[in-house]
């Protein structure tokens, strides 16, 4: 597999590259990406790919299940590099389709870390078991699945706005938040209210 990775950038390099160079030559003096992208790990999922964003556009933070933790310093130090060195306009939380991390809010998990990260969704399970019948046909867990992973992206939005400092930016109008929600059956990437 590595020697794959390696042979792939060469044909990146022949091509892509190449065929950009003048792009990747800017791209090399510095970065000024306009969206921060709070998005999963899931190797399904490429966010370049799935939006057609260039390289550049996007500075991307991805973790299990799409997370924004409220204390946490890796994921404190991304917000405050986007928002006060890059300027970022947007952040975007997006959730996905057949996400493991909210099936694994489901199963009780012998891991050590994974459960105290997924206690991070929690509340998004409780709040759709809450409001809908307990599913008995593929179909309604699917449906359930799928309202718990939009519900996360939800949560996740209102533990971003926890940040003083992403606060402050939506008071002064310097950055919109947006929650994204893509299906990996059908390739659609859709807003989540």
């Amino acid at each position: 597999m590595i020697d794959q990775l390696l042979s792939g950038n060469e044909h990146f390099r022949k091509n892509v590259f190449k065929d950009n160079i003048q792009r990747y030559h800017e791209l090399a003096k510095g970065q000024n990406p306009s969206v921060l992208w709070i998005g999963c790990s899931d190797s399904r999922i490429q966010t370049g790919h799935i939006t057609n964003a260039p390289p550049g556009v996007l500075f991307i933070q991805r973790n299990i299940g799409n997370i924004a933790p409220i204390h946490d310093w890796n994921f404190a130090t991304v917000l405050e590099y986007a928002i006060k060195h890059l300027k970022v306009q947007y952040i975007v939380i997006c959730g996905h389709s057949d996400c493991g991390a909210i099936k694994a809010l489901d199963k009780e998990l012998d891991d050590v870390y994974i459960p105290l990260w997924l206690n991070n969704a929690t509340e998004a399970k409780q709040r759709v078991d809450s409001k809908i019948k307990k599913p008995t046909t593929p179909e309604e867990k699917k449906e359930r699945s799928r309202m718990i992973e939009q519900e996360n992206v939800r949560l996740q939005i209102e533990h971003l706005k926890r940040y003083p400092l992403v606060k402050d930016a939506l008071e002064k109008k310097q950055i919109q938040v947006q929650g994204f929600y893509y299906d990996l059956e059908n390739g659609a990437l859709s807003k989540i209210v």
